[in-house]
């Protein structure tokens, strides 16, 4: 140890001694903060506290040996520090062998206790030792430390690593056993090296120790110490590359699926919504064909009776020669069925309004604006922009039937006189614009608690056939209701015509 040279050649293979150690602790921390897949971090955390306590105390002990060679004097708390240092350190290599030869998983608290049972083995060697010398002398405690927790925590160390290896070829991680397996060689070599301690007078450091190895081998046993040092850290970071690059995979593999699913959710959401609108389609189409055999049975039955029966009244008027007080009672009746037919006729024409079925939507809407102005006062300007076309059966009723429900939403709640509808054919599609310029739509919210049902069913009129809804409050006040169809929509279904024109019974004699 003082041959000239030498001093930097041990420095140097501490210091690596300590770098390795110390890396592997480092590394083996961010592990135990992983998910556990080399091992259970409550197994890992233990060797982590080895690697970084005993890698800084070769640090220490560099800096010592430099002050020894240089004939520095070092007061005994120093000494006895890094002693403590040495045997704390070798304490969690002794836990971590046996957490991992164990069978079931130990709690943290057995590590307690395992920690201070090794302290306390330590503490009566080195008391069974001072008695033995009648005082605890400093040079002894290292090879006692070495002796009682160096060997047999290597020992077990080496023996959990190998049982590791074993057991992620069971568990299918079959490219960690090796990793494992030279870990455990490590430390198997690295608990032998630790027999050979400093020149000591105590069995059996004065037939092995240090000086004796050098003198046989021509190197320090610290240089094998490193070595193992830097084996096992090498296979353990390699192993923990090994389990990330799992990691990644399982992520990429995570990712995959997660998109996977998300997609077979936003395909699952594209069906629904296309089922919708098909139900939506089938809705209005079983609506309107409805409505139109409501408004036939009405026309071709009811209406007929009471025709039938204004005639008989007629008839039997004209039987009475003059019977005043029972004509009188006719007439009245007479009266009543005028009055019910033309009920009637105003219900057939809710319904399904034959203009719409014979004429087109033009005509239609121009019926629905002169009815509307009969019926509310309601001025009712229609504008009619593009080439006029006969529309699918379907796309006139969803136009006719937001511009009804438009118009009537401008009669009760815009608080105004007129209203203005655009019909616009376009190339591609139809647009229906119903204007006004009332209170607009907030206003018209806060003075009313109603939900708006029929401007909802414009909206899913509209998106039944693949069209547009919107509504629009202009800045300067009044609302315009807008509806947007394209001409080849999709439609299935065909609705029912009711092109008989019904008038009301003229109930004259």
């Amino acid at each position: 140890m003082t041959v000239p040279g030498l001093h930097l050649y041990i420095v140097f293979i501490f210091f690596i001694y300590g770098l390795a150690f110390f890396s592997m602790g480092l590394a083996l921390s961010l592990e135990t903060m992983r998910s556990p897949m080399l091992a259970d971090r409550r197994v890992l955390r233990p060797l982590a506290v080895f690697g970084l306590l005993h890698g800084a105390h070769e640090w220490i002990e560099i800096l010592l040996l430099q002050g020894i060679w240089l004939g520095v004097s070092f007061p005994q708390g120093v000494i006895w520090m890094r002693l403590i240092w040495l045997a704390v350190s070798f304490t969690p290599l002794v836990v971590f062998g046996v957490l991992m030869l164990s069978s079931r998983p130990l709690g943290n608290i057995w590590s307690v206790v395992l920690s201070a049972g090794c302290m306390f083995l330590f503490a009566i060697g080195v008391y069974i030792d001072s008695l033995s010398q009648g005082s605890v002398s400093l040079e002894r405690i290292d090879p006692i430390a070495r002796y009682l927790l160096a060997v047999p925590g290597s020992i077990v160390a080496a023996l959990g690593l190998r049982a590791r290896a074993r057991q992620v070829i069971k568990n299918g991680q079959p490219e960690l056993s090796p990793r494992f397996l030279w870990a455990s060689i490590g430390f198997g070599i690295y608990g032998l090296t630790q027999v050979f301690v400093s020149p000591v007078d105590m069995f059996p450091a004065r037939y092995v120790n240090a000086a004796v190895f050098m003198d046989f081998f021509g190197f320090p046993v610290q240089l094998v110490r490193a070595s193992m040092a830097v084996l096992i850290t090498l296979n353990l970071i390699r192993g923990i590359q090994i389990v990330e690059r799992k990691r990644e995979e399982q992520l990429l593999t995570a990712q995959r699926d997660r998109l996977a699913a998300l997609e077979q959710v936003q395909r699952e959401l594209v069906e629904r919504e296309a089922l919708r609108g098909e139900l939506l389609r089938h809705t209005v189409i079983a609506q309107e064909e409805e409505r139109a055999r409501i408004a036939r049975e009405l026309h071709d039955e009811t209406a007929q009776f009471l025709t039938a029966l204004s005639l008989n009244l007629a008839t039997l008027r004209g039987l009475l020669n003059g019977k005043l007080e029972t004509t009188e009672i006719v007439d009245r009746l007479q009266n009543i069925i005028r009055q019910m037919s033309e009920g009637i006729y105003r219900l057939v024409r809710d319904l399904r309004p034959a203009q719409l079925d014979d004429l087109g939507l033009v005509a239609a809407l121009q019926v629905l604006a002169d009815q509307e102005r009969q019926r509310t006062g309601l001025e009712v300007t229609l504008q009619v922009k593009g080439d006029r076309q006969r529309l699918d059966t379907l796309l006139e009723t969803v136009i006719f039937r937001a511009a009804q429900e438009a118009i009537n939403n401008v009669a009760r709640h815009a608080g105004c006189d007129r209203t203005m509808v655009e019909l616009c054919f376009e190339t591609d599609e139809v647009r229906l614009r119903v204007i006004d310029q009332g209170i607009g739509i907030r206003d018209r919210n806060a003075a009313t608690s109603r939900r708006g049902w029929g401007l909802e069913g414009i909206r899913e009129r509209a998106e039944s056939v693949g069209g547009r809804f919107a509504l629009l409050s202009p800045p300067g006040g009044g609302t315009v209701v807008e509806v947007t169809v394209p001409i080849d929509a999709p439609t299935s279904g065909a609705v029912q015509e009711t092109s008989h024109e019904h008038h009301p019974v003229d109930a004259g004699g």
